[in-house]
């Protein structure tokens, strides 16, 4: 069966990227700020269309249940660094809750999230400059989309090169229920296009 295809419209994606290189522009080597936002759209077996962004708390820091898992299972499992609370996202219950709600009212629905990937192999701190992040997703990512099981999980790579900001984006699947070992499944993505006519000029 062929996975779902992807459409993002560009002034959701945009909202995004406004968001995350004011967070990127804020990353220290120890602050490895995240930025993420709840997709919500429209989805049916052959298409994922991603219409609109929604950001969220990050509820890392207050909720218990979400310092737990942590201490107990996320740093045990994928490392010390993972100790370090700029890093990681735990979407604030309330605010998934006043997401879907909202979207039902307008006759849509949650479809996933999206969040950053710095350069973090030219920015973060020179003993974790191994670690090249991209589009595609960490063990963490994985762990996570699993766990959420929601049908799109977009990742935003930015990278800057001369002052200028690159992005590029990877939408992926968690792995099938029967299936939590085969790993997460990349989706075809199309951003939308839009163009505007220029004025003539004399």
């Amino acid at each position: 069966m062929r996975p779902p295809t992807v459409l993002f419209d560009d002034q959701a994606l945009a909202a995004f990227l406004i968001a995350a290189v004011d967070q990127y522009n804020h990353i220290t080597p120890q602050s490895p700020l995240p930025c993420f936002a709840l997709l919500v759209g429209t989805a049916d077996e052959s298409v994922i269309h991603a219409q609109h962004v929604v950001f969220a708390a990050n509820a890392r820091t207050r909720d218990p249940t979400a310092r737990r898992e942590f201490a107990e299972s996320i740093v045990p499992t994928y490392g010390p660094a993972y100790e370090n609370e700029s890093r990681g996202w735990w979407v604030d219950s309330r605010d998934i809750l006043r997401a879907s709600q909202e979207a039902e009212a307008a006759g849509l629905e949650l479809l996933g999230s999206i969040h950053m990937h710095p350069d973090w192999h030219r920015i973060g701190p020179p003993r974790e400059r191994t670690v090249v992040l991209s589009e595609h997703p960490t063990q963490m990512d994985q762990y996570v989309f699993t766990s959420t099981a929601w049908p799109l999980n977009v990742i935003c790579y930015l990278e800057r090169r001369g002052g200028v900001m690159y992005h590029a984006l990877g939408a992926w699947a968690p792995p099938p229920l029967a299936q939590p070992e085969s790993g997460c499944r990349e989706l075809p993505l199309l951003v939308s296009t839009v163009f505007r006519e220029m004025e003539a000029t004399a």
